[in-house]
């Protein structure tokens, strides 16, 4: 299939497990009874944005929250991304993306590579490297819709990352990610647009939205960004869903009248 519709949940997190999987389900379900194929969920949707809370809420791969992705996306018969939950594996925490098939089956596994350790004076503190461990792999997922890329958030920082990924065949790219109120207002829609003109790709950022009452504010604004570097799906900073068509067929006119890949110089990198 050359074209199909990408949906993303800009879900309101709380601080109760159970009401974020709530709210899931019922954005998930909106999305595809609106006609979305693939879905994706932002980072850290089941839990509050914090050190201190990330053991507290982490799972094994087998627990509740990948129990529930999995029977959700096989009743939908949808391709689930399901942005990201904090994972317990021999006693270590990661950042973890599970992705699933139309079947309920795990087709990716991504654990947050860079994590967010970032420290700007007035501005933020936040160092995810104090209770989080750091994946190693690049992850891309085989679906009925070509290879699709699954990165989170801090990732994005580090263009080569995503230029292997575009090199070996994706696409789309998608990125739970959750941006703060200083690092989004100055980056968010920069970094986005620059990943997709830059590889002539769709790519997708997929954020919580803003809300006081927790204890991290995200900046909200989950975008999807074409080949060209225009942004063609964008909400602001409050709950809401950003449906965007993905056509292939314009991704190859775009790379056929700037054929950037093709005349690319690998020797010199």
């Amino acid at each position: 299939m050359v074209s199909f519709k990408l949906a993303l949940c800009q879900m309101t997190i709380s601080m109760d497990k159970k009401q974020n999987l709530a709210t899931a389900e019922s954005m998930i379900r909106r999305a595809a009874e609106n006609g979305a194929n693939v879905i994706s969920l932002p980072e850290m949707f089941n839990c509050p944005y914090s050190n201190e809370y990330f053991r507290e809420y982490a799972e094994a791969e087998n627990g509740e929250t990948v129990q529930f992705l999995s029977a959700l996306s096989k009743q939908l018969k949808i391709i689930l991304i399901g942005g990201s939950i904090p994972e317990l594996c021999e006693n270590k925490v990661y950042n973890t993306s599970y992705s699933f098939n139309a079947d309920g089956e795990i087709i990716g596994k991504h654990r947050k590579v860079h994590l967010f350790d970032i420290d700007v004076p007035g501005g933020i503190r936040f160092m995810e490297s104090e209770t989080l461990t750091a994946g190693e792999d690049m992850t891309i997922l085989d679906t009925e819709f070509g290879k699709i890329g699954v990165a989170i958030c801090y990732d994005v920082r580090f263009p080569e990352l995503f230029r292997k990924m575009t090199l070996a065949g994706c696409k789309l790219i998608i990125l739970p990610a959750a941006f703060n109120m200083t690092t989004g207002p100055a980056h968010w829609e920069l970094t986005m647009r620059a990943r997709a003109l830059d590889n002539q790709i769709y790519f997708a950022a997929v954020s919580p939205a803003r809300s006081t009452d927790g204890p991290y504010q995200a900046f909200g604004n989950s975008c999807v960004v074409d080949p060209w570097g225009e942004i063609c799906g964008k909400t602001g900073a409050r709950e809401s869903i950003v449906y965007s068509e993905i056509d292939y067929n314009y991704l190859e006119e775009i790379r056929n009248q700037l054929p950037l890949l093709k005349h690319r110089k690998p020797e010199l990198y």
